[in-house]
């Protein structure tokens, strides 16, 4: 009887501690609540990461019922500082979210020594824009059609080889057979452009958001012109600037498939390996509601902003997808691209 007794109150207690468990449960909605979330990135502060990412701070906030959420700067080898940070150092809790380059996947498979991450180890938490890769040039360079490229070098800016400032010209060297020289060491897309406007480079390769945004009027007036685009389908308002993928064939057509994946990752967040599950669901849909707010988009467009949307599962496939190209494909554009294997 006095086991019976036992059994019965230690049962008690039981439920009791439990159902102080489970009411003391922490929800990811009452973590976040008066916390400080933080925002890296990998390039200046002045181009479509540094922008993308402010307004991303500005409106995800209430979302998340943060206090606040902040932004760092962390530029470095095309964005490959951040990201190897990221991977190795920052604290997967949940409270510092990074914005990659659009160029990750590319890098890791691409640049083996310089990477320190694997890119299907982010948690992606969802894109803002989605936008092709954009090589233009001056118009007084002497390029009219694709086919001078060919004959005629024209110096390009770069700010690392990590990014597509380096990537894109030099894979239009190795598919094309282009005369591109590159200067790599600008401190940010900015200072690539302000390059360019000086006569110092005449050419730049960013994504057609990030020309927008910043250098519209040169389109308007006449100082620069699109002269090809590298991304999965045309941008609608470069009807008339030919795809890379369409100017070439075979072995050739694959790599270009290839490193036209970064368009559709744009310029998304994501958060490191280890963030716990209901973390990441909750970032995600405080994402979604963030991009899909009528207050969001309108203050997009005023900042020359494009919002073109796409879930973190979207490019958590994407990413996944761009990893099984085959070694073959890597090899050759590694050879086409840096000259060997890196």
């Amino acid at each position: 009887m006095l086991s019976k007794r036992i059994t019965g109150a230690a049962l008690a207690a039981a439920l009791v501690l439990g159902g102080t468990t489970a009411a003391t449960a922490e929800t990811a909605a009452e973590f976040y609540k008066g916390k400080t979330l933080k925002i890296v990135f990998g390039f200046g502060v002045g181009g479509t990461y540094g922008k993308y990412s402010q307004i991303l701070a500005q409106y995800l906030a209430p979302y998340t019922g943060a206090e606040k959420v902040i932004t760092q700067s962390m530029p470095g080898a095309g964005g490959i500082k951040a990201t190897n940070f990221m991977y190795n150092v920052a604290k997967p809790d949940g409270l510092t979210m990074f914005m990659p380059p659009d160029t990750i996947v590319i890098s890791e498979l691409l640049r083996p020594k310089a990477v320190k991450y694997k890119s299907n180890d982010f948690q992606w938490l969802g894109t803002a824009v989605q936008s092709n890769s954009i090589i233009v040039l001056r118009a007084d360079s002497g390029i009219q059609k694709v086919d001078d490229l060919k004959t005629k070098q024209v110096i390009m800016g770069s700010t690392g080889k990590g990014s597509q400032t380096f990537l894109m010209p030099s894979l239009v060297n190795g598919v094309l057979g282009a005369k591109f020289k590159i200067v790599s060491g600008y401190k940010g897309s900015r200072k690539a452009q302000l390059a360019m406007e000086q006569n110092e480079v005449q050419g730049v390769a960013l994504t057609w958001l990030s020309w927008k945004s910043a250098k519209e009027k040169w389109f308007t007036d006449g100082f620069a012109k699109p002269v090809v685009q590298i991304g999965v389908t045309k941008e609608q308002d470069l009807p008339n600037v030919p795809m890379l993928a369409d100017l070439v064939t075979g072995e050739n057509k694959q790599i270009v498939n290839f490193m036209a994946t970064m368009g559709p990752l744009g310029r998304g967040l994501t958060v490191p390996k280890g963030t716990p599950q209901d973390r990441v669901d909750f970032l995600r849909a405080a994402f979604a509601k963030t991009v899909a707010d009528p207050n969001f988009v309108v203050n997009a467009e005023k900042r020359k902003l494009r919002v073109k949307a796409a879930t973190g599962l979207e490019l958590q496939k994407i990413v996944n997808d761009s990893l099984k190209v085959s070694d073959e494909t890597v090899k050759r554009a590694q050879a086409l691209i840096f000259g060997k294997s890196s």
